[in-house]
């Protein structure tokens, strides 16, 4: 049997009022308490950070870090309390740096893999960001790329990821990323396949996957930023007022890898982010959210749908 557990995380990374922050509770708003009243749900209420902060902070150089130090310290406690509890938590709100949180807190109890599916790599050297927005960096920090300049309780979590122990799908970001001189993770032998390849064949990548996270670690987390879809879907991704980049995978595409790569065992939890709700104003967004979550959770092993526990003894 499956127990979802809610991790609803109010945190935007640049410090602002609604937007990211504002995600969760639109979710709610929209359905997803409904989408999961088939489950057994565990609630722990609402997490309370400090208010937003748009500047760049003295220990880590990045956007809004009171709040970003408390957040990805009581996502990772609030995830890992869940997968002890033998709950599956859904991370939602918020924007990839949930990962420095929740990855830094598995790796505490063992190897963790994660599957990554997203727009971007992540990989944004800390000492040449634009904006200090820490869910440009998340995945170069896990992986120790960068992070010479942090000091602290973060620095001290980090790198918390080896190279094999990621897997990524739906990058579309060589554009930008060339403009920054910044090679990609696949160069460096990263599993990644690009938004075309996953386009091309959703099911089968999702297995390959999730096979190769298998080889290094039995446990996995999911992880869904939802600018890996094409924004003509799902245009409430990126900074209002500023053109998101063109192509990403469609709404079927995306469902089929998450719903395949569940099924295959061994997740542990899901995050899902990068939704502002200020882009959102009719909800369709939202709703389409739901529908999603509903789907996935519905093909994990021990629901209706499935035969096993999600995570093997």
């Amino acid at each position: 049997m499956v127990i979802v557990e809610h991790v609803a995380v109010p945190f935007d990374g640049y410090g602002r009022a609604g937007h990211q922050a504002a995600a969760a509770a639109a979710l709610r708003e929209a359905g997803l308490d409904d989408a999961l009243a088939a489950y057994e749900v565990v609630d722990p209420g609402v997490m309370v950070l400090p208010a937003g902060d748009p500047a760049r902070g003295a220990q880590t150089s990045l956007l809004n870090e009171p709040a970003l130090l408390a957040m990805t310290e009581q996502v990772g406690a609030r995830v890992t309390a869940a997968v002890a509890g033998g709950r599956f938590p859904l991370v939602y709100g918020a924007d990839c740096s949930t990962l420095l949180g929740t990855v830094s807190a598995l790796r505490a109890e063992g190897p963790v893999g994660v599957l990554f599916v997203d727009g971007h790599e992540d990989t944004m050297p800390l000492d040449v960001s634009e904006d200090g927005e820490a869910a440009n960096a998340e995945i170069g920090l896990l992986l120790g790329l960068t992070g010479r300049v942090l000091h602290g309780r973060l620095r001290e979590r980090l790198p918390a990821l080896d190279r094999e122990e990621l897997a990524m799908l739906g990058p579309r970001d060589g554009v930008w990323r060339q403009r920054f001189n910044v090679a990609s993770l696949r160069d460096g032998g990263v599993w990644l396949r690009g938004w075309q390849e996953v386009a091309a064949a959703p099911v089968e990548l999702a297995g390959s996957a999730v096979e190769h996270l298998k080889q290094s670690a039995r446990r996995w987390w999911l992880h869904v930023d939802l600018d890996v879809l094409d924004p003509e879907e799902f245009p409430a991704q990126g900074l209002p007022d500023v053109a998101d980049e063109p192509n990403g995978v469609t709404w079927d595409q995306l469902t089929r890898v998450l719903t395949t790569a569940v099924a295959c065992g061994g997740c542990l939890g899901w995050s899902l982010v990068i939704y502002d709700p200020d882009q959102d104003p009719d909800r369709s967004c939202a709703h389409r959210i739901v529908r999603l979550v509903a789907d996935v959770i519905a093909a994990l092993p021990g629901t209706a749908n499935g035969d096993s526990p999600a995570v093997p003894a």
